[in-house]
């Protein structure tokens, strides 16, 4: 995810905050910057040169989550808690997503939710994307902390595929159909830091969010620890998924180097 600012962005957007109450602000109005979601990125964990741990078979330092590889991937689904950012320093970034491609490719077709955090306001909202277009907000939807989303990605299998976003929480549904011709070669479900002008961001301390169930080719993905990664940022493990949960269609991933819990099945 890469965002760059605009000289009139950061200006508008801080007079809005201030406007609106402090650190509990839930901004809905579209960003004052362009995204563009990136694919992976990888990294060394820290004191390590190969994957992160015998638990997960790769890391990255702006994905956190599960993909998988090895087939060709015509559907996915996806359904997480869209979670509350805090603030720490700054401002702060993080993005819940699935996808298809992006993994050891730079096509990707994607739809999830911005959750990002400052001092003066935090912001949520639902966008869509297709590289190498920045991302879509849908404006149309009001995303809040807590919501519960479902979303998918479906080859139609004549060039086009259809985007369905779902806020099971607001009763809000969104649904376009787009070109994409990308290897479809992997699956995701993420937890990004974006990229702001060039360089990963600082991801946005999340807490901790269940992302279940999941579907590929319309059956179970059948997650394994080996298709789990974690995130690394300035040599620190930021972002770690649990393992699968015991249908193997499903996890838990937190802020921070600890391994959450499994959800419950």
């Amino acid at each position: 995810m890469v965002k760059i600012w605009t000289l009139a962005g950061p200006l508008a957007l801080s007079l809005a905050l201030i406007a609106a109450p402090a650190a509990s602000t839930i901004a809905q109005a579209s960003p004052a910057y362009h995204v563009v979601n990136a694919p992976r990125l990888r990294a060394k964990p820290p004191g390590h040169g190969g994957p992160p741990s015998t638990s997960y078979g790769w890391a990255s330092s702006n994905w956190s989550g599960y993909a998988i590889t090895g087939s060709t991937y015509q559907s996915i689904t996806g359904s997480w808690i869209v979670p509350t950012v805090t603030a720490t320093h700054g401002q702060t970034y993080s993005s819940a997503w699935i996808g298809v491609d992006g993994f050891n490719n730079s096509d990707l077709i994607q739809t999830g939710t911005e959750q990002d955090a400052s001092k003066s306001g935090n912001s949520y909202y639902a966008w869509w994307e297709i590289l190498p277009a920045s991302e879509t907000v849908i404006t149309s939807m009001t995303v809040r902390p807590g919501d519960h989303m479902s979303a998918s990605i479906v080859n139609n299998g004549n060039g086009t595929w259809t985007i369905t976003l779902n806020d099971l929480t607001e009763n809000e549904t969104f649904t376009t159909t787009q070109a994409y011709n990308g290897p479809a070669a992997s699956a995701e479900w993420i937890m990004e830091a974006p990229t702001i002008g060039g360089h990963v961001a600082t991801l946005a301390n999340y807490g901790e969010t269940t992302v279940d169930p999941g579907t590929v080719n319309g059956g179970n993905p059948g997650l394994t620890a080996q298709e789990g990664g974690v995130m690394i940022q300035k040599n620190q493990q930021v972002s770690t998924p649990s393992l699968p949960d015991s249908d193997t269609d499903g996890f838990n991933v937190a802020y921070g180097p600890t391994t959450p819990p499994a959800p419950q099945s």
